[in-house]
């Protein structure tokens, strides 16, 4: 089944009761999509668009396949196929597939970061889904995917998906949207230019702090972060390591609780890969899923209840011993070179220190706060390199 036309009716709107629904190209054209499979809702698009323009304009802007986990109309994770070491491919649960392609490299650092925020995910793909990316895909629990185009074996594997009900979407690559969006919101019409901003080396040209010292690949993740805020809720920020985000925060009226969610998952994310999770030892048949929760429950503060409960005899075959604060103290202050993008400026050098303790070298932000040389002050402090880019990246 091949939907392709001027609209597409939909089963509902983001909740049952709102109906009718439907997507559609107002000048009457058809729309640049085309349905190979399932039947995709109004989340699932909203998700579905979104993340095809950041895998876009990642893959524009680094040269390199993309990938990106969306829920809720916010990236979950988003990623570039850069090769998994050893670590990385047993974190994320694929190192028994062996040697991935750079898409599926992708699509595996994208889910791998946050993996318990993927669950149920809506997946966006650079280039055309590759047999390697569908066999990742299909094992894992997600809604759907939008792609350039699929190979035939990728397709099979897909379609085989949700008994045969997995959404599929292809997305026209020429497909160039109209200059100006709208929108409406209580029957009230928004209107307002495209964001087209490229994020390009000119625009991290303005280093302001006294390291001024920014390696290429820092200046690719600064890119990489900046690109992933432009299509996440606002307030937003993003911390990234090594062509992936390792932590996103989004929707959070007070910046510095958007730079703490982000670094909590970025933190997560680098105690995953400590000795003392690596060594956990699962029950038999415990499913990806839940070893995820498992291991977020050990890395937390209430691994304490679950030991004195005895609950652990429900997802380890062996006890662990308690992964104590200091420990993970110790093993964080490991994380070194991390770089943080921010949608707006920093009104107070108090998400400077917090990204500090989550390994944080480089920062991209707008500046334009009244409290830009305390902010710079607190960089020069931590020896770290910080560009203004004096551009805002609201997304709503």
């Amino acid at each position: 089944m091949v939907i392709n036309m001027n609209e597409i009716q939909l089963k509902y709107g983001c909740n049952p009761n709102q109906k009718p629904s439907r997507i559609f190209m107002e000048d009457g054209g058809e729309l640049p999509v085309k349905v190979l499979n399932g039947k995709p809702g109004y989340i699932n698009f909203l998700d579905a668009f979104n993340g095809w323009q950041l895998v876009r304009e990642l893959k524009a802007a680094t040269g390199l396949p993309a990938a990106a986990s969306f829920k809720h109309v916010s990236p979950a994770g988003a990623a570039v196929g850069l090769p998994l070491s050893e670590t990385l491919a047993k974190i994320y649960w694929v190192d028994d597939l062996g040697e991935l392609s750079p898409l599926a490299c992708a699509y595996a650092r994208a889910r791998g970061a946050d993996r318990m925020s993927s669950f149920g995910d809506f997946i966006a793909l650079s280039d055309v889904c590759d047999a390697d990316t569908a066999r990742l895909i299909k094992r894992e629990v997600s809604d759907g995917v939008i792609a350039p185009g699929y190979t035939p074996e990728a397709l099979e594997l897909l379609m085989a998906k949700k008994k045969g009900a997995y959404n599929i979407i292809e997305m026209d690559e020429a497909y160039a949207p109209a200059e100006i969006e709208r929108k409406q919101v209580y029957g009230i019409t928004f209107e307002q230019g495209r964001n087209e901003l490229a994020i390009d080396d000119a625009l991290l040209a303005n280093v302001v702090t006294r390291n001024k010292d920014i390696p290429d690949s820092a200046l690719a993740d600064m890119k990489i972060a900046l690109i992933t805020l432009k299509y996440t809720q606002s307030n937003s920020v993003c911390y990234v390591k090594d062509g992936q985000a390792i932590g996103i925060g989004a929707g959070q009226q007070s910046r510095v609780h958007c730079t703490r969610l982000a670094g909590q998952k970025a933190d997560n994310w680098f105690l995953r890969q400590s000795p003392q999770v690596l060594g956990l030892v699962f029950a038999d048949g415990l499913g990806r899923a839940d070893r995820d929760n498992a291991i977020d429950n050990y890395i937390g503060e209430e691994y304490m209840d679950v030991l004195a409960e005895g609950a652990w005899q429900r997802v380890f075959k062996e006890k662990p011993p308690v992964f104590t604060r200091e420990e993970k103290r110790a093993w964080l202050d490991k994380m070194q070179d991390v770089t943080l993008g921010s949608d707006a400026f920093f009104p107070f050098s108090d998400n400077v220190e917090r990204a500090h303790k989550s390994g944080v070298k480089y920062i991209a932000q707008p500046g334009g706060s009244v409290r830009d040389d305390l902010v710079i002050e607190c960089c020069d402090k931590y020896d770290m390199v910080m560009a203004f880019t004096g551009i805002r990246l609201f997304h709503h």
